[in-house]
C-alpha cells in the first residue's frame, strides 16, 4: 500500500524523514515530495506549509499524482479542552472549519451547501491508534478538531470555538486535508500533539514546545504505519 504522510511545517516532518532514512525528493507543484518505504508499504512524505490552501494542494497532489491510497497527518495544535496539555495526543474523530462562515444565509458556522459541517475520520486508523497508544502506554484523546487560517492566541475565540463546535483542539490543516481525502474516497487519519493551549501565551508555548511535540506525533506516526496491513 501507498502511503500518505502529511505535516505542515519542515519541523514535524524532519522526524519521519529520519525514520525512513533513505528516500527520493521529487519536486512537483511547488513542493518537495520524499518517496521512501517503511513498515513494508511505499511511503510519500511532504511538509504542506501552513493553512487551508496549501495542505490542500499537497494532500489533493499526493493522491492524484503520486498514487496514495491512504493518508496520515502528523503535528501540532492548540489545546481547547481543558484536559489537555502540552505534550499530549488527540486523535481527531471529526474535523471542522471554524473560519468559514455564511451564516448570513441561514448555515450553521462551518458549513457550505453540498458540504458538511463535520467530517469523520477512519474509524479503522483510530482503532490502530488505540492499539499502538496501548503498546505504548500512551493515553491518546479523541474528539472533534476545528481548522482555520488563522493563528488562535485569543482567550474568547478559543471559547467560542469550543462552544460553536464542541472543539477539543484547533490547528490549519486538518479539515481541507479530510474534505480532499473524502471527496476522493481516501481513508485518512489526523493525529496532532499539543504544542500551546491557544490562549494570550500560545505564540510563548509555541515556539518552546512545536518542535517536542512534532517529534510525539511523528514517533505515533510511524508506529500505525508498522501496524496497518
Amino acid at each position: 500500500m501507498k502511503i500518505a504522510i502529511i505535516g505542515a511545517m519542515p519541523e514535524e516532518v524532519a522526524p519521519l524523514l529520519k525514520t525512513i532514512d533513505t528516500y527520493k525528493e521529487t519536486s512537483y507543484a511547488g513542493n518537495t515530495y520524499y518517496e521512501g518505504s517503511f513498515g513494508g508499504h511505499d511511503l510519500v512524505v511532504a511538509y504542506s506549509k501552513i493553512g487551508k490552501v496549501f495542505s490542500t494542494l499537497t494532500a489533493a497532489s499526493m493522491i492524484e499524482h503520486f498514487g496514495a491510497e491512504l493518508l496520515l497527518f502528523s503535528g501540532v495544535a492548540g489545546g481547547i479542552n481543558p484536559d489537555l496539555k502540552i505534550g499530549d495526543l488527540i486523535v481527531a474523530t471529526h474535523l471542522c472549519q471554524h473560519d468559514l462562515d455564511i451564516t448570513a444565509f441561514g448555515h450553521p458556522f462551518g458549513y457550505v451547501p453540498e458540504g458538511a459541517q463535520f467530517i469523520e475520520t477512519s474509524k479503522d486508523l483510530i482503532k490502530i491508534a488505540n492499539e499502538v497508544a496501548s503498546e505504548l502506554d500512551k493515553t491518546v484523546r479523541e474528539g472533534v478538531i476545528a481548522t482555520g487560517d488563522q493563528f488562535v492566541a485569543c482567550e474568547d475565540r478559543k471559547i467560542w470555538i469550543e462552544s460553536t463546535f464542541n472543539a477539543d483542539a484547533l490547528e490549519m490543516e486538518g479539515a481541507s486535508v479530510a474534505v480532499v481525502c473524502d471527496a476522493l474516497n481516501v481513508p485518512f487519519f489526523i493525529l496532532r500533539a499539543i504544542s500551546d493551549t491557544a490562549d494570550t501565551d500560545a505564540s510563548f508555548s509555541f515556539d518552546e514546545f512545536m518542535e517536542s511535540s512534532a517529534i510525539i506525533s511523528a514517533e505515533f506516526i510511524m508506529k500505525m504505519v508498522q501496524k496497518i496491513d
